[in-house]
């Protein structure tokens, strides 16, 4: 389980809907489930099917959260136009096992939020608790 700030929740729905059509990314940082940072990366692979994130961004980012004794919970990125599941390319990709990746699909009228484990290729959703 994940838990996630609605304020935090919201902001994320904001930066897929924002960065429309193409998908966005950020990292998500707190301590044990519970998330208490948001960071929005830039996608340079400027494209509506994948994205990466930028390398000097990512290395600001993990110097902040050591020095606010938190960690790195979250990768979350965007879907524009599919379901909020991860991709052949998302699960290659998710290098990093003990974070969870979110996947923020604006493919209806109301975004939709999941949340992944994803490790040497296996998935399994996790439950995402949003907290006030």
């Amino acid at each position: 389980m994940i838990r996630i700030p609605q304020a935090i929740h919201d902001d994320m729905i904001a930066h897929a809907r924002e960065g429309f059509p193409l998908e966005v990314c950020g990292i998500l940082g707190g301590e044990g489930e519970s998330v208490s940072a948001i960071y929005r990366m830039t996608n340079t692979d400027a494209s509506n099917e994948h994205f990466m994130m930028e390398p000097r961004e990512q290395f600001a980012v993990v110097k902040d959260l050591r020095a606010k004794g938190l960690t790195m919970l979250a990768i979350y990125h965007s879907h524009p136009e599919t379901p909020a599941r991860p991709s052949e390319e998302d699960i290659k990709l998710a290098l990093t096992p003990d974070v969870s990746y979110l996947i923020i699909s604006l493919a209806a009228a109301d975004a939709v939020v999941k949340s992944y484990k994803i490790s040497a290729g296996n998935v399994q959703q996790e439950q995402i608790e949003t907290i006030v």
